[in-house]
């Protein structure tokens, strides 16, 4: 019996112990204008504003219709769900990545996407990512990537 009790502790303290980033996931700023606030209700003051729609936001933690929130350069704070949208979306993370017309390197490159562009994801396959620009269409590979995919 005390066995048994024992080992339930344990696997308690393991479920608990498990890493936040297991539960993190990725939506995408539905507004050009969001207020992130310092706490989980519309009566903390406002602690910065992105401007930028369609942005990915890795989410930490939730309270009621807040959503804790990280970006790519690790500010945070809370969104009210309203402000947030499950459209995929990703960050150019490499300096110079090359769109190509096929998810392969022996394809048609179609152009070069600076560091920190965003951009929408389509559809992903293996190492590869659709995506679209406000200029063109195609391929990236998925790992100079950071986002909603």
């Amino acid at each position: 019996m005390k066995i048994l009790i024992l080992i339930s502790f344990f696997n308690i303290l393991l479920i608990n112990d498990t890493p936040s980033s297991e539960k993190d996931y990725f939506l995408t700023l539905k507004y050009n204008r969001v207020k992130v606030r310092q706490g989980p209700s519309f009566e903390y003051p406002v602690k910065f504003i992105y401007k930028k729609k369609y942005l990915p936001i890795k989410i930490i933690d939730n309270k009621d219709n807040f959503r804790k929130i990280t970006d790519l350069k690790n500010n945070n704070g809370w969104i009210h769900v309203s402000q947030l949208s499950k459209k995929k979306s990703a960050i150019n993370i490499h300096n110079l990545s090359i769109i190509f017309k096929k998810p392969n390197i022996y394809s048609q490159p179609m152009a070069k996407l600076e560091k920190g562009k965003i951009v929408i994801v389509k559809k992903c396959k293996e190492d590869w990512c659709k995506i679209i620009t406000n200029d063109y269409k195609g391929w990236i590979f998925k790992n100079y990537l950071w986002g909603n995919f």
